[in-house]
């Protein structure tokens, strides 16, 4: 494996998004905490992109920085593991996936 430290991604392709979930969906049995964290951070994610416009629609600027947050979960996601992974603190086996 590369070093994982190294890793910043620009972006997560939908093909990346896909490789991640047909891991976390085979390994369910064995990482059941983790497929249910990765579910979350796409969930955070479509609410970002969906949230946007309701978000200005009604003008609740307060909105803004969550919805921005939620764009960029996945991304901020995998950058953690990345680096704890580093650090040896935990294993992440579907790093290189998403590289």
């Amino acid at each position: 494996m590369s070093d994982p430290s190294r890793y910043h991604p620009h972006h997560l392709t939908l093909a990346q998004f896909q490789r991640v979930k047909n891991w976390h969906v085979a390994q369910q049995g064995a990482h059941p905490v983790e497929r249910q964290v990765w579910e979350a951070v796409l969930t955070a994610w479509v609410m970002g992109w969906i949230g946007w416009l309701p978000a200005y629609t009604f003008e609740a600027p307060w909105a803004y920085p969550l919805c921005l947050l939620g764009v960029f979960a996945p991304r901020l996601y995998v950058q953690w593991r990345a680096h704890a992974h580093a650090r040896q603190l935990i294993r992440c086996e579907w790093l290189d996936l998403v590289r």
